[in-house]
């Protein structure tokens, strides 16, 4: 074997060697630095890592405390990690209650129906404080929830979502929002591992122009949860038009409660917001797994809310009179941080979407951004492929001013960056490449828009507080300028991080700390690197450029999801015997999932079978997980000892080099796939 062979075999996924150029710089114009929330170059200095963890105590300011706390950061169960602790705060009174006295007319929610000839709702801080004070009061005496239970949330965008969150954080009750667009049994999953009870809905909502009838699908989440052990004894489900049923799923008697009807029982009913503790838990979000369960990270309340505060307000430049757009699904981690908690304690208006960014057509967005004189717009690359596929030359129709624009999700490709910048920012707005994840409630990397230039494709260096290190497979760190990839991580803790997995430590430090860990025993910050998961390289001016998963989770549009789910839903059906995920690369979502399956012996490949496998995996996740491709192939590829070798099928399907296959225990299978996939 040549050492060439050699050296490609051997590279682990962890250590790619990286060959593209670094992009230049782009800078701020003066008109935004003048303007920014942070110009201060001594950021830096003071949220060095010989001032951790005091420098937090700057995030924390930025709230309204009961109490304030005792110990900044308690690490003595490490590393479920405690901030703040000890203080008292309400996360529904930061963002609102604090707000009235000078800011009650103001608009705190737009809410914009899909169809164009709805009015657009603008609800006011002051109309904001009723009805959440109201819905608090109909969970707290019609469904009986109290501080600690938890609830799930299973509803569309609209304005009643942050109201049911901030009336359940109101109560000390922890929500688990699940995206509207998860099928009944990712509904489901959620409910029994969360312990839920209670079941939030909405009984339609706009997609693509279409009502659709959302009460179904959690009449049929119910069902199942039930059969996996937790009862949902109470229905909750606001109506898309008030006083008016738009499903036609019937209520279920002593379940159901219509809460348009129920809330008239609550008219001016005010309700006292709960002292948390900083280190209650907040609520819940889970994030696909790798072994198929999804995990539900467990945010707390204190550090969290104060993390997401500063970052809406130093990356992100929230003024609280901006009007901020953010795309994202309130059911995702974007939507929590930064449409809800971030922008609300800081006062801003923020703007919430129904439907689909291309309806009815592509000037959509740009629309909404003028209506509402939009300066914050921030989206997910998969947004902006999409708009500059069907429509690059809309932005140039509508008279909008961004200042700041946002990328989450995923890495964003430097054409399409630069077509973003140019196109949509109209070449005056600065864009913050941020990276991060559901785990850590926040940004992890990005450039501080006032004070660092951006570079195309890169994300940048860490953001103020947080240090990150890239480590090869053996813990070894890989310098900035190296021209290596590897596992980047965190140093150190930070206040947005998550507490634990809910109801499962073992796993939360497996999964997190574990690999690169010095002493499982420690109580000492610095023995735990968070493992984000993630593959980056560093460049010599020390900003990230973040590759995407080193396991293997798909990030489809933005949304992560665990090839374990999809290939386990594949293998509900009947005749499949093996299915294995692998990503495609594809212009708009970024990824796409394509499926392999082999069938059991005495079944022949067919049409239907394809169907049935189609729709398994839409009932069990979702239409988000629709594979691009479901291949029936006769066999796997396999190493000796079995294990399936996804990245030859990987290699197949994005039409790359399949390498050295025969080693491989059944190496004519490749050129059969090979041949299939064309």
């Amino acid at each position: 074997m040549s050492e060439k062979t050699k050296d490609v075999v051997e590279t682990s996924e962890a250590e790619i060697a990286v060959h593209w150029q670094e992009e230049a710089y782009f800078h701020a114009s003066p008109g935004f630095i003048g303007q920014a929330n942070l110009t201060d170059e001594s950021i830096f200095e003071r949220f060095a890592l010989k001032n951790f963890p005091d420098y937090y105590t700057e995030f924390a300011e930025l709230l309204t405390w009961y109490k304030y706390w005792d110990e900044v950061l308690d690490s003595s169960d490490a590393p479920c990690f405690k901030w703040f602790k000890g203080g008292l705060i309400n996360a529904s009174y930061n963002c609102i209650d604090r707000h009235l006295k000078a800011n009650k007319n103001k608009t705190a929610i737009h809410f914009v129906s899909e169809l164009e000839d709805e009015a657009i709702q603008h609800i006011t801080y002051q109309e904001l404080y009723v009805r959440v004070n109201e819905f608090a009061a109909l969970l707290r005496d019609t469904a009986k929830l109290k501080r600690g239970d938890r609830v799930t949330i299973h509803m569309p965008m609209s304005a009643e979502l942050p109201i049911t969150m901030l009336a359940c954080s109101r109560l000390g009750v922890i929500h688990s929002v699940v995206f509207g667009g998860f099928s009944a049994s990712a509904c489901a999953d959620r409910i029994v591992d969360s312990q839920s009870r209670v079941l939030i809905t909405m009984d339609a909502y706009y997609r693509g122009g279409k009502l659709l009838n959302h009460k179904a699908v959690d009449e049929e989440a119910c069902q199942i949860a039930a059969e996996g052990g937790q009862v949902v004894d109470t229905l909750l489900v606001w109506q898309r038009y008030p006083g008016k049923n738009s499903s036609d799923t019937p209520a279920v008697e002593g379940r159901d409660i219509i809460v348009n009807d129920e809330l008239k029982k609550y008219y001016g009913v005010r309700v006292e917001p709960e002292k948390m503790l900083s280190e209650d838990p907040l609520f819940l979000m889970y994030t696909s797994g790798t072994t198929g369960k999804p995990k539900g990270c467990q945010h707390g309340t204190g550090g969290y809310l104060a993390y997401v505060t500063a970052m809406s307000k130093y990356i992100q430049d929230i003024h609280p009179e901006d009007v901020y757009w953010c795309m994202a699904d309130i059911g995702w981690i974007t939507g929590h941080s930064f449409i809800v908690y971030g922008p609300l304690a800081l006062c801003a208006s923020t703007v919430i979407y129904e439907g689909v960014p291309t309806y009815p057509d592509a000037g959509r967005c740009w629309r909404i951004a003028q209506a509402l004189d939009v300066n914050i717009f921030h989206t997910a690359p998969t947004a902006i492929r999409a708009l500059r596929k069907v429509g690059p030359d809309e932005p140039a129709k509508y008279t909008y001013n961004f200042k700041h624009m946002t990328t989450v999700g995923e890495p964003i490709e430097p054409e399409v960056w630069k077509w973003y910048q140019k196109e949509v920012g109209k070449e005056k707005a600065v864009i913050v490449d941020t990276w991060w994840q559901t785990e850590t409630g926040g940004f992890l990397c990005s450039t501080v828009p006032g004070l660092q230039p951006m570079k195309p494709g890169s994300a940048g260096p860490g953001v103020p507080g947080i240090h990150p290190v890239i480590f090869d497979e053996d813990g070894n760190e890989l310098p900035a300028g190296s021209g290596k990839a590897g596992n980047i991580c965190i140093q150190n803790p930070w206040p947005g991080m998550f507490q634990t997995i809910w109801g499962d430590r073992p796993r939360f430090v497996k999964n997190y700390f574990e690999r690169y860990c010095k002493n499982l025993d420690s109580k000492d910050w610095r023995d735990w690197p968070y493992l984000t998961g993630d593959a980056a390289v560093q460049a010599p001016d020390g900003y990230f450029r973040i590759l995407g998963r080193i396991d293997d989770v798909i990030n489809v549009s933005g949304h992560r999801l665990g090839t374990k789910e999809i290939e386990s839903a594949a293998l509900t059906v009947n005749e499949v015997a093996e299915a294995a995920v692998v990503p495609v690369a594809h212009e708009v979502k970024g990824k796409e999932p394509d499926l392999y399956v082999a069938l059991k012996p005495g079944f022949k490949a067919s049409d239907e079978i394809v169907k049935k496998i189609d729709e398994a995996i839409t009932y069990q996740i979702g239409k988000i997980a629709k594979c691009r491709k479901i291949w029936i192939v006769p066999d796997m590829p396999k190493t000796r000892s079995g294990k399936i070798m996804r990245r030859v099928l990987g290699a197949i399907s994005n039409h790359g080099d399949v390498g050295n296959v025969m080693t491989l225990a059944n190496p004519e299978v490749v050129e059969e796939i090979k041949k299939m996939v064309g």
